[in-house]
């Protein structure tokens, strides 16, 4: 019996100590469609330890017992599992070959955390914008698509977000615009130079709503909008777009001012492709309008270039170079001559032609490290110089340096630490405001876990020091934190808090200048305006056949202290007695307190139904925008709603492609601006400033829907013909005072893609 016993327990520890024999398990992972690498795809071993890929999307991990059951993991694909036996093998070599997720809260995104992650998983509101729709509607500048985006509006080159600006010309922004994670906002005005950004290279537009200041800082207290570039995949592509359009004749016939159709011309090109260990992107982009306004026209001539090397001697290692430049001549429409023959045409007191250059140059480096970390470097030197004709006075040219250290780390599946320093400097000339220099450095770093499976918690704080010449100022210690919890398989629900600032720009403390009747005054005690979001959300999965989406529902709550408008008044110095018309006009003032309440739902798809291949973007905003130093400011009527507001708003997107026809169909509808600026409609100022004014808003202030639509054909495989018509109704509708918007215009657009 004891000879039994003893040959059992040699069996058993032979087995053992087989069993327990050290295996390596590695390969590669890589896309189905494409075969690209993918770099940070999580390989985990029954949901213990775990490893992820390097920048050629190797793997190796390293496991001891008989049987292995190994699942990998990347955002945007579908999960894959293995089961492994173990046998006298001390290497098993075991690829993944991901395949993409078509659902939609699948997508990929990296603005709301600074990191990859599935839609579903942000504990913001979100919505994107893919590249084929740019291309399809004849897209010149970006603002127009970005702008039919549910609860966004750009009113006069001003971005929004549910209601969080008004309007200000060429001052200042509560929106954070980013072009690959970098800002791009002048350095002098804090405006966006729509027409500057590119185009011709866009892999996805991500527009966050709500204060994100803890992760981006000064002019993300109402939002966020990260223009992503694309890079090059393994098959080369060359893609050129060439286009003529024309504007119609308005409604109303006395505004004609030509005597044959204003016409636009435009031409995109872009070459992207991988040269063993480099990525090259070229592309180029030239725009003529002769405006259906008399008077403002605008040629460009604009290039890019973008460089990305991956090193073959440091795993892990990429460096790369992007640059953006720019000529321009333009002229602006800033006020019309009168509100009847001469709506379209320039109050010869406000003409004002441009000749611009623009030039950006951003060299950067990343890391991707073995144990899930990344280092990344990027900075940005972005110039700008203005030169008018008609008044040298107004010249000017701002420089902007900035700089970013950021360091990721992904622990395990269930923990995300982002932490990051960042400074900037610029530095201004220009007679309108002066000279004047500022500097601003930060430190912010966020914490995202998964405490159980189906619930993700966040938690960030920021601290910024801003000096503007030789005043200093710090924004207080700002947080943001949130939760998603998947109720269902395709149910999430969320709740978020973010607290943002805003410093304010050169332009807003110091410009002084007058055009035609409107005077503008300086304001160098401005101080800097804060406040916070909150929301609470749900969003809903959806499958029809093969169409999938989503519903999302938010109620939200903004609050803003200190908040800056350019307010109408007398402002003349204390040692003027009698004041005169000189000492009327616009002014950039802390107002005070002001809250926005609202609820948004909108709806995402795209996928098959039926033989039809169909993507969908809609959405409802409603917003209560309350000026709080107003008495009776918890009954809002329009004397203390925010200026520039609409209180509804509906814009929606279909696309509807078969065989080789592509419909679209956009809809536009905004309810009455409710409250302006009181100047405007005074029957003396408002006369001045814009002749005809007062009585037209009374008429015409009721609301307005226009609709857009485009019809494309696939020629052969690589070209591409398009119809898009625009304004289909010829409506005549205004954005802020005196901006009577484009009539009906059609464009021919031609398109190669090889």
């Amino acid at each position: 019996m004891k000879r039994y016993t003893i040959i059992l327990l040699i069996l058993l520890n032979l087995f053992i100590a087989h069993s327990q024999v050290q295996v390596v398990i590695k390969g590669s992972i890589t896309d189905s469609l494409s075969s690209e690498p993918l770099i940070g795809a999580a390989v985990i071993i029954d949901d213990g330890p775990g490893t992820i890929s390097d920048t050629n999307g190797k793997y190796q991990i390293t496991t001891t017992g008989y049987q292995v059951h190994l699942i990998c993991r990347y955002v945007g694909y579908q999960s894959e599992r293995r089961t492994i036996h173990i046998v006298d093998r001390d290497t098993i070599l075991l690829d993944f070959i991901m395949k993409p997720s078509f659902t939609v809260l699948d997508e990929i995104v990296v603005s709301a955390s600074r990191y990859k992650q599935s839609l579903s998983d942000v504990m913001v509101s979100m919505n994107i914008i893919k590249p084929q729709r740019i291309r399809n509607n004849n897209t010149t500048s970006l603002e127009e698509i970005i702008g039919q985006t549910p609860g966004v509006e750009i009113l006069d080159g001003q971005p929004s977000i549910r209601g969080g600006s008004g309007y200000s010309y060429g001052a200042g922004s509560r929106v954070l615009v980013l072009v690959d994670d970098l800002p791009i906002l002048s350095g002098d005005a804090g405006d966006v130079k729509w027409d500057y950004l590119p185009v011709e290279n866009i892999a996805q537009i991500e527009i966050i709503k709500g204060a994100s200041s803890v992760l981006y800082g000064s002019s993300a207290l109402n939002g966020v909008i990260n223009i992503r570039t694309d890079y090059p995949t393994i098959k080369p592509e060359t893609r050129l777009t060439s286009y003529m359009g024309f504007y119609m004749d308005p409604g109303r016939k006395e505004m004609i001012w030509w005597d044959t159709q204003p016409m636009w011309t435009g031409v995109q090109f872009l070459h992207s492709r991988k040269i063993r260990q480099l990525d090259l992107v070229v592309g180029a982009n030239m725009f003529h309008d002769q405006g259906y306004r008399e008077n403002e026209n605008q040629l460009r001539i604009r290039q890019n270039l973008k460089l990305n090397y991956r090193s073959p001697k440091i795993k892990g290692l990429s460096y790369g170079l992007n640059l953006n430049g720019m000529l321009v001549e333009k002229t602006d429409f800033l006020m019309w001559q009168d509100a009847d023959s001469g709506a379209y045409v320039q109050n010869p007191d406000a003409v004002s032609a441009l000749t611009g250059s623009r030039f950006n140059m951003d060299p950067y480096l990343v890391f991707n490290g073995s144990n899930g970390s990344q280092h990344s470097l990027k900075t940005r030197y972005f110039h700008i110089k203005n030169n008018f004709s008609d008044n040298s006075d107004k010249n000017s040219q701002s420089d902007l340096v900035f700089g970013e250290y950021k360091y990721y780390r992904k622990f395990g599946e269930r923990v995300d630490f982002t932490s990051g320093i960042s400074g900037s400097w610029t530095g201004t000339i220009a007679s309108l405001y002066g000279n004047h220099t500022s500097f601003n450095n930060a430190v912010y770093l966020q914490l995202d876990a998964r405490p159980v499976n189906k619930l993700k918690a966040s938690l960030g704080v920021r601290f910024e020091r801003y000096k503007l010449d030789k005043q200093v100022e710090y924004s207080s210690p700002v947080v943001r934190t949130g939760l998603n919890f998947q109720v269902f398989d395709h149910t999430y629900m969320r709740v978020s808090l973010g607290q943002g600032y805003r410093f304010p720009s050169i332009a807003e403390k110091f410009t002084a200048t007058s055009v035609s009747a409107m005077n503008i005054f300086p304001n160098p005690e401005l101080e800097s305006e804060s406040g916070w979001s909150t929301e609470i959300g749900i969003k809903q999965g959806i499958k029809l056949n093969e169409w999938n989406g989503y519903i999302d529902l938010a109620v939200f709550r903004t609050r803003y202290r200190e908040m800056i408008e350019f307010n109408f008044g007398l402002y003349a110095p204390d040692s003027v007695v009698i004041p005169t018309f000189d000492h009327i006009g616009f002014k950039a003032l802390n107002v005070g307190n002001a809250r926005i309440t609202g609820f948004e739902s909108t709806v995402m798809g795209e996928g098959k139904i039926f033989f039809i291949q169909a993507r969908l973007t809609a959405g409802y905003t409603y917003i209560v925008p309350v000026d709080l130093n107003t008495e009776g400011s918890d009954d809002p009527d329009q004397s203390n709603y925010l200026k520039y507001r609409y209180r509804h708003s509906l814009k929606a997107d279909i696309e509807l492609e078969y065989q080789r026809f592509t419909f679209g169909y956009t809809l536009i509808s905004n309810s009455r601006m409710e409250n302006i600026d009181e100047v405007f409609l005074d029957p003396l100022f408002g006369e001045l400033i814009l002749p005809g004014f007062p009585a037209y808003w009374n008429s015409n202030n009721k609301g307005y829907v226009v609709m857009n639509a485009r019809l494309l054909y696939d020629i052969t495989e690589i070209i591409n013909l398009g119809l898009i018509a625009k304004n289909l109704l010829n409506k005549e509708y205004m954005g802020r005072p005196g901006d009577i918007r484009p009539p009906r215009n059609i464009a021919i657009q031609l398109s190669f893609n090889f």
